[in-house]
């Protein structure tokens, strides 16, 4: 993912911003993109390696278990999922990304469909047994953020896993521009909605240049309080 990327993203997603439609730009991209994945900031074709390196290392039982995938974008990380047996659904509210993941996997057994968090199915509420947040949270304005955790934490089932990775930066630092860095206390907020914090990892990846990155694990408590 380079500056250049970067910069294409946000011009689209400013014009959004201003006529007040802070989601509409998903789609724009995508379908601007016209399958050109060069033009896509996220599209690296192949699973997250922060979500590689979690699993790699978490003995999961994924046999007979349902995972979701926030913000799915081309599909890899869902397919990465399924492969090591997780029942999986993946949703983006880009008509066209998900269209896009259909052509790049014909023959997948994950569920893709078009959603919008924010007006997410009724059935999802604490329908799966792993939920993954990679990096959408933080392409999403600050106004947009704290109901958009509520969300993704209604999706957890009891006892379920949820994995939330981002950009991550300390509460004095500057904001910066898309993709956002997120603060511990946005996170925290997970913990409010009966997910215990399981494991926090603060560190540096070896992105060029360096990112800090939050990689977090959330359980939901067998009876919410």
């Amino acid at each position: 993912m380079d500056e250049a990327q970067r910069f294409a993203a946000r011009e689209i997603a400013q014009r959004y911003l201003k006529t007040g439609n802070a989601l509409g730009w998903f789609e724009a991209l995508y379908s601007q993109a016209d399958e050109d994945t060069s033009i896509i900031p996220w599209a690296d074709l192949m699973p997250n390696p922060n979500l590689i390196t979690w699993l790699d290392r978490k003995l999961l039982r994924p046999q007979g278990k349902t995972a979701l995938v926030v913000g799915c974008g081309l599909g890899d990380d869902a397919e990465e999922l399924a492969k090591r047996g997780f029942d999986t659904m993946a949703f983006d509210i880009s008509r066209t990304a998900i269209s896009w993941c259909q052509r790049r996997f014909p023959s997948s057994s994950v569920s893709y469909l078009q959603a919008d968090l924010f007006q997410a199915p009724a059935a999802w509420e604490k329908g799966f047994d792993f939920v993954l947040e990679s990096y959408t949270l933080q392409v999403l304005t600050p106004e947009l953020r704290s109901e958009a955790i509520r969300h993704i934490a209604s999706f957890v089932a009891q006892n379920g896993t949820m994995l939330v990775i981002a950009r991550g930066r300390e509460m004095n630092d500057p904001e910066g521009t898309m993709p956002w860095p997120l603060t511990k206390m946005e996170l925290a907020s997970f913990q409010s909605l009966n997910l215990h914090e399981v494991c926090f990892e603060d560190y540096t990846d070896d992105e060029n240049p360096l990112v800090r990155r939050f990689r977090v694990m959330y359980r939901r408590r067998m009876v919410d309080l």
